[in-house]
């Protein structure tokens, strides 16, 4: 069978007991990067005396997950097959949803260890009062799609949780800046690992606080949910329309603001642009 296999992120004995066995018991290893992995058993191997007889490594990233397991056999997965990321939740902003998509097509046996995952562990530190919330992972990087998707963001009611890199974390902030200088943001940096901390306030305060050397590190960012329904239906209609972003996108605005469907709204769109 597979099992997918959570790895700490940032702090070796954030490993689980279960984790433990089912490396123990693993025939082949199937991760991101095979040098990473090798280190992270040795790791294991010194600090909690793991004792594992894994002979077959086998990377499966992004960029090779589809071609490589179209070359697999379905009597692959007979053995005790592991598949692990760098760090963190398979399948959570990281590769393996292929990997359980193929499992499910040709009725393989799998199971998913729960374990560390960034964005869970900044929610709970978060001291947002919301019990929703919304998982975004990493914004597109630049262009339209990060501006369109921003936006959108932007409107959710319930927060909105992201990842976000350190040579990217300034630019974040200075459009979060620009487009809503007084909503709450909530940013973690190293989540378990010896430099983490943890910052609250608006765009401002926290580009004050967050310079220099501490802008280093993986980074989640938490950003409030907008206004009450009574906030949001503030912006008119017309303010939305006038926007410039696809129809698609003003579609499900337009749906938050009026308490229409978004079909409704795309399909009023549409006869007002023809």
């Amino acid at each position: 069978m597979l099992t997918l296999l959570p790895t700490p992120i940032g702090n070796i004995e954030d490993i689980s007991f279960r984790a433990l066995r089912v490396l123990e018991e693993a025939e082949i290893l199937l991760c991101e990067d095979t040098r990473i992995a090798k280190k992270l058993l040795h790791l294991l191997v010194e600090r909690h005396g793991l004792r594992h007889h894994i002979r077959t490594f086998i990377s499966l990233h992004s960029h090779n997950e589809s071609e490589t397991l179209q070359s697999f056999d379905p009597s692959f997965f007979d053995r005790n097959v592991v598949y692990m990321s760098d760090a963190g939740m398979p399948c959570i902003s990281d590769p393996g949803a292929l990997l359980v998509a193929y499992c499910q097509e040709h009725g393989i046996d799998y199971t998913v260890l729960p374990g560390p995952s960034a964005f869970s562990t900044a929610y709970a530190a978060s001291g947002f009062l919301s019990p929703h919330f919304i998982f975004y992972g990493f914004l597109p990087h630049k262009g339209k799609a990060r501006e369109y998707a921003l936006q959108a963001l932007l409107h959710e009611r319930f927060p909105v949780i992201l990842y976000e890199a350190p040579h990217r974390l300034q630019r974040l902030l200075d459009e979060l800046e620009r487009t809503v200088p007084d909503r709450p943001l909530f940013a973690a940096k190293e989540i378990t690992k010896k430099h983490e901390r943890f910052f609250k306030g608006t765009a401002a305060m926290l580009k004050s606080e967050i310079t220099g050397p501490l802008l280093k590190g993986e980074w989640v960012v938490i950003l409030e949910a907008a206004p009450s329904a009574a906030g949001v239906s503030e912006i008119s209609a017309d303010d939305i329309e006038r926007l410039d972003l696809p129809p698609r996108q003003k579609a499900k605005l337009l749906a938050k603001a009026t308490g229409k469907s978004v079909k409704e709204c795309y399909e009023m769109l549409l006869k007002s642009d023809g």
